[in-house]
């Protein structure tokens, strides 16, 4: 269902193109200022209209796409495909991004101590 004129709910657009699982995690990261259009912060109801710049923030990946179509309900990754341009850069090798912390087994919970020392080493 490819719309040609009017507008759609960005959170509904960025689950319909498949950048989010859900409609309600793509409404959650709207809420939490991971989606900006146009470079500024936006509400899941703010609507989208072709010529849009969306930046969606993920796992610490950003990704940024131009609205070419709009589109109100998910479709087939082809067609969704066709409902925007991927300008993202491209994601850095796996080997550079920090591996999550592993405690050994039988540890028992961190510390408040063990807590602050893994925060400080996350700010870094």
């Amino acid at each position: 269902m490819v719309e040609d004129e009017g507008s759609v709910r960005v959170d509904s657009w960025i689950w319909s193109v498949r950048l989010a699982k859900t409609r309600s995690a793509a409404a959650a990261a709207c809420k939490a200022g991971h989606v900006r259009v146009n470079g500024e912060r936006a509400k899941p109801a703010q609507a989208l209209k072709p010529g849009d710049e969306v930046r969606v923030r993920q796992e610490g990946y950003e990704r940024v796409v131009v609205v070419t179509k709009l589109i109100r309900k998910r479709v087939g990754a082809d067609v969704a495909a066709e409902c925007l341009v991927d300008n993202s850069p491209p994601r850095p090798p796996r080997e550079l991004v920090a591996a999550p912390g592993v405690r050994d087994r039988g540890a028992g919970r961190p510390t408040k101590r063990d807590r602050r020392d893994l925060e400080q080493l996350r700010r870094k």
